[in-house]
């Protein structure tokens, strides 16, 4: 059976941080992310994370004046290093497994070393805490002229570094609205991946709605092996609080439709 994780960047938004970690525990998430945290006082996010024994699983560097990241603009080096130097030492104040380095809107060769040279100062930088460093492609719709375009173009960079602690942050909903075929994308790009999230395709919704079978995809990426949380990263049509029906159903969904292949097997 899959595990989630809270992303606080869209879910209990209306509180602080500290008090929304605590709100996740509550209703059964087994791990937190969330954004951008650094208006957030340290220690009361700290103090949660203990109270809860939640483990944040990551955050994101800013998104600067571009409001996309910084890390693949040519000629802004040194804020993009400023701004990864801030998200790792945050992240390692409160205990974060991954700091996602957002590469802003750009194209190019010359962005891509940009974002190539960056993400290697930001490798060492994990290196020495013992963390990831993710890159997630974003979707055109809702993230026009983002660097990174497809889950193609993420692994050729990720494969040009050749440092394992940089891995793919595979967004279902991104990859539904860009590529389609999320569990085809999803199994060819597994031994890049470094953490999941999901939302419903194409509204960005609660899971159990749109277009994507996520009972499937949940079955799928169970018998992967994957044991991480999946983050959900949704916006909810209503409070959060009245967003969680599918934390009961969709599992459930998922069993049914597990047990019945293996049935299908069985009769063979």
């Amino acid at each position: 059976m899959p595990t989630f994780s809270a992303n606080l960047g869209f879910l209990w938004t209306e509180i602080p941080l500290a008090d929304a970690i605590v709100c996740a525990k509550r209703a059964g998430f087994d791990a937190v992310e969330c954004h951008f945290p650094y208006d957030e006082p340290i220690d009361d996010v700290k103090a949660a994370l203990k109270e809860t024994s939640l483990p944040m699983l990551g955050i994101n560097t800013i998104k600067g004046q571009g409001g996309a990241g910084l890390s693949a603009l040519p000629g802004h080096e040194s804020t993009a290093r400023e701004a990864i130097d801030q998200a790792f030492a945050y992240g390692i104040e409160i205990g974060a497994f991954n700091v996602h380095v957002m590469a802003g809107k750009a194209e190019g060769e010359e962005a891509e070393r940009t974002y190539l040279h960056n993400l290697n100062y930001a490798a060492n930088l994990a290196n020495n805490a013992q963390m990831t460093v993710l890159i997630e492609p974003l979707n055109a719709f809702d993230m026009p002229n983002y660097f990174l375009r497809n889950t193609s173009h993420a692994i050729d960079l990720i494969e040009k570094l050749s440092n394992e602690n940089i891995k793919l942050m595979f967004d279902c909903y991104h990859v539904g609205r860009t590529e389609g075929n999320v569990i085809g994308r999803f199994n060819a790009c597994l031994s890049y991946i470094g953490h999941i999230q999901f939302a419903s395709v194409p509204d960005r919704r609660e899971p159990d709605q749109g277009t994507l079978d996520y009972a499937e995809v949940f079955r799928v990426i169970d018998e992967s092996g994957w044991s991480t949380p999946l983050g959900a990263e949704y916006k909810p049509a209503s409070r959060t609080d009245q967003s969680l029906d599918w934390m009961q159903t969709l599992p459930i969904q998922k069993k049914y439709i597990l047990e019945t292949k293996n049935a299908h097997r069985d009769t063979r």
